[in-house]
């Protein structure tokens, strides 16, 4: 039995290769390109494409984006209090994505930088 839609999409398909406006020769022949999804469990790998094509995030790269937010806030915040409380919720948001991949996050990659910000923190303490 023969889709109505699969007859519609057929013949758009072959009017636009008889125009030319589809032009054919560049895939022709080729894979289709695949999504690496090496590092998704594979038991979610399903459910984070539906949630990719609906244009939702997979809750860690949500947490990452966040942290990266927070990040570029932090470095333009000149308010050393309000500094602070960045850095706590940054650190807060790093646990809280280590606890997401259920191994501990790279620190390394954030250290440098962490570094930097707490260099330019100083706290007057008051007497």
């Amino acid at each position: 039995m023969i889709n109505a839609l699969q007859v519609i999409a057929e013949r758009k398909i072959a009017e636009a290769i008889q125009n030319g406006t589809l032009n054919t020769e560049e895939w022709k022949n080729k894979p289709l390109p695949l999504e690496d999804d090496r590092l998704v469990p594979e038991d979610l790998r399903m459910a984070y494409k539906i949630l990719k094509n609906a244009g939702f995030l997979p809750p860690e790269i949500e947490a990452k984006k966040e942290i990266q937010k927070l990040e570029d806030l932090i470095a333009k915040t000149e308010d050393e209090h309000t500094r602070i409380k960045q850095l706590k919720k940054l650190e807060f948001l790093l646990i809280k994505l280590s606890t997401m991949r259920q191994r501990p996050i790279n620190l390394e990659a954030h250290e440098n930088y962490h570094r930097k910000i707490t260099e330019r923190v100083t706290i007057s303490s008051k007497k």
